[in-house]
């Protein structure tokens, strides 16, 4: 579904200068205008296909070998990976970790080549996936802030940093390579009601099912309904809000906004009554289950025994922009305006 989303974002990318395409019908000398047009419209995403893949990648892997709790608990079950991946975005990190583990084995060396010619595209490539993961983690408060900053000095005229053209450019194609992660990470809540109940059962039934086991403290469904709300006002509608503020995105970003605002209505008059039919749902399946710590617990050491073979134990956030790393910049993503075509991602590599 996340993958889904991305792909459609990804499409619906465009150029508001529509005529200048009608124009390059007629006229092949306007063919590389036209090019150049739409690549800084996209900030150079649209000329990147690099880019395109790594965002249906990272949306495919973002949740590989997810234990089916929130971070926090995560690292209190697993501490040797919570200390390996320094108690940051662990869930997120550990998924990447596996997943490129077996991107790099024998059976996807064929497709790695036609991902990636060289080593650089290969470690431009890892970046890309490695930034937009680490982007679905919206509840840590430091990355949180860091993107904040980042966004104000992109888009808002009042705090607006502008130092160069390409810098410019780069930081807010990172923006928008992160927003489209995000916004494709919870879609659900931006398309059809049906759509939005389903998957939010599905995520209300994996915490309540932790909550039955022992391993998460709180019952989910005693603040479900008006969590939902300070979802949709906190955070979902201001997300809608800066699709439409990236300018690149076309209808989409009306299209989300307008569902979101729907399923909000929709679920303040009848949330309380799906609530209580999930929470009935729940009970009926869960009757003949006992709660079962040892097997989440056997999961996720047998991810990190997967990685300890493997010798791969590096923090991922020490190839990205952090709030643990020093000397960080602002963007992951570099394009060139010259050439017309995107350029190497800056890793940081402090």
């Amino acid at each position: 579904h996340v993958a889904m989303s991305v792909t459609k974002l990804l499409s619906r990318i465009v150029n508001p200068r529509q005529h200048n395409i009608e124009a390059s019908k007629t006229s092949p000398s306007a063919v590389s205008d036209v090019a150049a047009s739409i690549h800084d419209h996209t900030f150079g995403i649209t000329s990147d296909p690099l880019t395109h893949f790594a965002a249906f990648f990272s949306a495919l892997i973002h949740d590989v070998d997810h234990p089916g709790v929130p971070n926090p608990v995560l690292m209190e079950e697993m501490p040797m990976m919570a200390e390996n991946y320094k108690h940051k975005s662990v869930a997120e990190q550990n998924s990447v970790d596996l997943a490129w583990l077996l991107l790099m084995g024998d059976e996807y060396k064929e497709m790695c080549e036609f991902i990636f010619e060289n080593v650089e595209e290969m470690k431009r490539f890892r970046q890309l996936v490695i930034n937009m993961v680490m982007a679905t983690d919206v509840m840590d408060k430091e990355l949180g802030a860091l993107r904040k900053d980042r966004w104000k000095k992109a888009f808002d005229e009042e705090y607006r940093e502008f130092k160069s053209e390409d810098e410019d450019k780069n930081r807010k194609a990172t923006i928008v390579i992160e927003h489209l992660i995000q916004a494709s990470d919870v879609s659900h809540t931006m398309q059809h009601w049906h759509v939005y109940i389903r998957w939010n059962e599905n995520l209300f039934m994996e915490l309540y099912d932790a909550y039955r086991k022992g391993r998460i403290e709180n019952d989910p469904s005693e603040g479900w309904y008006k969590g939902e709300i300070g979802f949709f006002d906190f955070y979902i509608l201001p997300l809608t809000k800066k699709l439409a503020d990236c300018g690149v995105f076309g209808v989409s970003s009306d299209e989300y906004h307008n569902y979101a605002q729907q399923n909000r209505r929709e679920w303040e008059s009848k949330g309380q009554d799906v609530v209580a039919a999930m929470i009935e749902k729940c009970q009926q399946e869960f009757a003949d289950l006992k709660a079962s710590v040892e097997e989440s617990e056997d999961l996720g050491k047998a991810s990190m025994l997967r990685m300890k073979q493997s010798g791969h134990l590096r923090p991922l956030l020490e190839e990205v922009e952090s709030p643990t790393t020093t000397g960080s910049v602002d963007t992951t993503y570099s394009s060139s305006s010259s050439s017309g075509q995107p350029a190497d991602v800056k890793a940081d590599e402090d």
